[in-house]
């Protein structure tokens, strides 16, 4: 059973016998088999479509021996149906046309019914669930500040001004907007549970954009209800962000049964910010998997002395897989994290 597997027991912080590893963005553009199937179709028809959504998810399970699949779908998803037009413009990233301005705006969003508007996601999680066997399926979310930042600016961002000024300048309007946010993606990451999903995270990409003061005012409190409501059905939640040194007790006071650590802060260190009644995930910088195999393994290595065979470490890196990877580089660190059994000196 897969709620045996070391993944699941690591989220629990139980001993295993080996520690569990896989990759945010596993399944994803630096591996061929998903280029080919990309010369066919654009991400959003990948999605929209089960029978694809489910073999690009299995691509790097089969290729790699990864201890967790992640459901293949794009923290955008619920945008639409809320009744943003956006899209994902070739060399842009993603681009919204109505962003989320004003209080009009915010009052024309409409609630999220997602085992309806995104019917397609829960179908492929059935699939998966059918495909998988032995190994667990992390479903996922944006986290509220994210998805938020993403409607507001109406796009990537290097300085959310206009999210930020939203806060500083008409706060009435940021907390209806997130108030109403917030209850569409806690919809969506427990229909995934619903939908077969073993375990979940929430992507709180753009977070460390904020200081602790804003983060716990205009933030925690709508991180922290997701991740309630995905706790109450009694799944593994994992809780990521990245550039969150500082935030890190914020996080956890947020909620999650794994909080993810980005590979600014030693896992140590991180962990010790945390407290031991945490597991945490991470935190290998992606780049690591570009230097030759000698240095790679000294870095992976570290990481996991780092974690000195503590219950309740999932290797992970530090963020997602970049473009362009040599996927035998992603083999090898699973062989390296496996071959390392569960203690490390």
């Amino acid at each position: 059973m897969s709620n045996d597997s070391r993944f699941i027991k690591a989220c629990k912080r139980q001993n295993v016998d080996a520690t569990p590893v896989w990759f945010m963005r596993q399944a994803g553009r630096y591996m061929p088999e998903y280029r080919a199937i990309r010369e066919k179709y654009t991400l959003l028809e990948i999605v929209q479509q089960p029978e694809l959504a489910a073999e690009v998810t299995l691509q790097p399970v089969r290729a790699f021996g990864v201890d967790a699949a992640i459901l293949f779908a794009d923290i955008l998803l619920p945008l639409k149906p809320m009744g943003l037009d956006f899209e994902f413009a070739k060399g842009e990233g993603p681009v919204i046309h109505n962003p989320v301005r004003t209080m009009d705006d915010v009052k024309a969003l409409r609630p999220l019914e997602p085992e309806t508007s995104l019917a397609h996601v829960m179908e492929t999680i059935r699939l998966l669930r059918g495909e998988l066997r032995q190994t667990p399926l992390i479903g996922f979310c944006g986290a509220p500040f994210t998805v938020a930042s993403y409607m507001i600016e109406g796009g990537s961002s290097r300085n959310y001004r206009y999210a930020k000024s939203m806060m500083y300048d008409a706060p009435q309007v940021w907390h209806t907007f997130m108030d109403k946010l917030t209850d569409a993606l806690a919809a969506y990451l427990t229909a995934q549970i619903r939908a077969g999903a073993q375990a979940v995270q929430m992507f709180d990409s753009w977070v460390g954009a904020l200081s602790p003061q804003d983060y716990a005012e205009f933030v925690l409190p709508y991180s922290q209800r997701v991740l309630q409501a995905a706790q109450e059905t009694g799944v593994p939640v994992i809780h990521f962000g990245t550039n969150t040194a500082t935030l890190l007790p914020l996080m956890k006071r947020a909620g999650g049964d794994v909080i993810g650590l980005d590979w600014r802060v030693p896992l140590d260190e991180g962990w010790a910010l945390l407290g031991d009644d945490v597991a945490v995930q991470g935190n290998l910088d992606p780049v690591a998997l570009f230097a030759p195999l000698p240095e790679l393994e000294k870095r992976v290595r570290d990481v996991l002395r780092r974690a000195a065979g503590r219950p309740g470490h999932i290797f992970n890196l530090g963020h997602g897989i970049l473009q362009h990877t040599p996927p035998e580089k992603v083999k090898a660190v699973v062989e390296m994290v496996h071959s390392s059994g569960s203690h490390i000196r």
